[in-house]
């Protein structure tokens, strides 16, 4: 199944969890921490403005990005869980991953 996002939303995958704390403690699979970070799979056409034009997303498919711990909405597609986020919700892309 593909997925399509719509607007300024984009579907990321999120990267590998954490197994370690930062000072170097192994941790049990429930404590880790969800990680911040993910790769897109797909992007939308862009965010509608007020004039009725479109503004193209400033992410593009295949980058990685940096997002809140909570942000966006976890959805189950082909027994993977993905992340569907605004573009408003992501921080930064990651230059040079």
């Amino acid at each position: 199944m593909k997925i399509r996002p719509l607007h300024d939303r984009m579907v990321v995958r999120r990267l590998d969890e954490e197994t370690k704390s930062a000072g170097g403690i192994v941790l049990p699979g429930k404590a880790a921490e969800k990680p911040a970070q993910g790769k897109v799979l797909a992007v939308g056409p862009g965010k509608i403005l007020d004039d009725g034009s479109r503004r193209a997303s400033a992410v593009k498919k295949g980058d990685t990005v940096i997002f809140g711990q909570y942000s966006g909405s976890t959805v189950k597609i082909d027994n993977e869980e993905l992340l569907i986020l605004s573009e408003n919700e992501v921080f930064g892309v990651l230059e040079g991953k």
